[in-house]
């Protein structure tokens, strides 16, 4: 590959796998169609999903407004605040509507955020039903957001913490890479 000379030497059949979101789609599926008569191999994908904005999957997430996201630097008061106060909820508009027919999970962004950080399956599948019977308040949902959001951006920023500019410039300069089984 002429991008990777370090990586994969003169090698020139390296696949090329591509993470990207479906907005990205229709340039893929172009250059999947063009890359044969280029003489070259058509690239793979992998579709990534996008999280939705707090306030809802209508909305953009965006570096200018602060309380469209969870940022990782957020302290845990702002994350609990932002979760509270902009997450957009699938629950009913009063407790007495909520505990009759459920909250609705698939506008909730508490529950929405949770299938992408909490690990217990188990877990999530009981909050599902939880909160889709209205077993589950908002407020209680946000809650269980809030409990797993904070630990995972403290734990990043406590590691982050620890990469230096020696740290980065060791990862950044090109260098040969050794593969078993892969001759470059």
């Amino acid at each position: 590959s002429h991008s990777f000379p370090h990586t994969f030497g003169s090698r020139k059949d390296v696949p090329c796998l591509i993470p990207c979101a479906i907005d990205q789609d229709p340039y893929f599926r172009m250059t999947r169609d063009v890359a044969p008569r280029l003489g070259c191999p058509k690239p793979s994908l992998i579709f990534s999903t996008f999280f939705p904005a707090l306030q809802g999957a209508k909305t953009k997430m965006s570096s200018s407004d602060p309380t469209s996201s969870i940022f990782l630097t957020d302290t845990p008061a702002q994350i609990k605040k932002k979760v509270n106060k902009y997450a957009f909820s699938g629950g009913r508009d009063t407790v007495e509507d909520h505990r009759k027919y459920g909250g609705d999970i698939t506008v909730d962004i508490a529950y929405q955020y949770l299938t992408f950080f909490l690990e217990d399956d188990e877990k999530l599948a009981q909050i599902k039903e939880d909160y889709s019977s209205g077993k589950m308040l908002s407020g209680e949902i946000k809650k269980e957001l809030i409990s797993v959001i904070q630990p995972l951006v403290a734990e990043h920023q406590e590691r982050r913490k620890l990469v230096s500019d020696e740290v980065v410039k060791k990862f950044m300069t090109p260098r040969k890479l050794e593969f078993p089984g892969l001759n470059n």
